[in-house]
């Protein structure tokens, strides 16, 4: 099942005078324990972003003085409601290979339930789902009555 995309907003970590980034991360190369480790999309920190529901997002950033940056980088998963949750952080410069172990396990099939979505049509009226497939151009007809 494809999951939902959700607008959510990606935080930017360290400051934006500095390195920052995200990337929403699908795979990750462990014979590799720097940055280039993780496999996936960049997207923009510091506002809001499309992403699939159940993603695992990495941002990255640094603070501190240009000859002396401070490291900090931080793992979340987005939420169907829009929200991100956060499962791990680094700082310094190892933050890869300590990330990498959380990122691998939230990449594994093992996810939680509540990270797939699972829409509740239940609160919709058989009246008002059918109009809305017919919107979207499928042909609806009303199941025939059981005989008994």
């Amino acid at each position: 099942m494809q999951r939902p995309v959700i607008a959510v907003e990606i935080p930017l970590v360290g400051d934006e005078r500095h390195k920052n980034w995200a990337k929403v991360v699908h795979d990750v190369d462990p014979s590799k324990a720097s940055g280039w480790a993780y496999v996936g999309d960049f997207i923009a920190t510091g506002g809001v972003q499309d992403v699939a529901s159940g993603s695992v997002v990495l941002v990255y950033g640094e603070r501190g003085s240009r000859t002396n940056p401070q490291i900090e980088a931080r793992v979340f998963t987005v939420n169907p409601d829009a929200t991100l949750s956060q499962h791990g952080e680094a700082k310094g410069r190892a933050w890869a290979r300590t990330l990498r172990d959380t990122v691998e396990r939230l990449l594994s099939d093992d996810l939680p339930t509540h990270m797939e979505w699972q829409p509740d049509v239940e609160m919709f009226s058989d009246e008002a789902l059918a109009t809305e497939l017919m919107r979207r151009g499928w042909s609806v007809t009303r199941p025939e009555e059981e005989q008994t």
